[in-house]
């Protein structure tokens, strides 16, 4: 679990593509969309999985300004690439992380 604390460590300063996963514990879809993200964590070693409890980790949420959850935000060498809002399948996200990261 990444923090408003340990969010440079974590995803700026990490040296490959990390893709975080803005959520909440009360969100349904954010719920639905853990054990995909689990899935493409485990399937994509070069890409790194973040989870960031926005209701305890404001500061970040502000900062990136995430208006829904969930929020994915993919950064590559510490700055935000791409951002998709709401739950998707699997096949759909990977397609569209793989497009993205080549």
């Amino acid at each position: 679990m990444t923090t408003d604390a340990t969010f440079a460590a974590d995803v700026l300063d990490h040296d490959q593509p990390v893709l975080v996963d803005f959520t909440a514990g009360w969100c349904p879809p954010c719920r639905m969309l853990a054990p995909v993200l689990a899935e493409i964590s485990a399937e994509r070693p070069g890409l790194t999985v973040r989870e960031l409890n926005t209701d305890e980790n404001p500061e970040t949420m502000r900062a990136y300004q995430v208006m829904a959850l969930p929020t994915l935000m993919l950064f590559r060498d510490g700055a935000p690439v791409a951002s998709f809002v709401g739950a998707r399948p699997k096949a759909k996200l990977l397609a569209e992380l793989d497009g993205l990261l080549g």
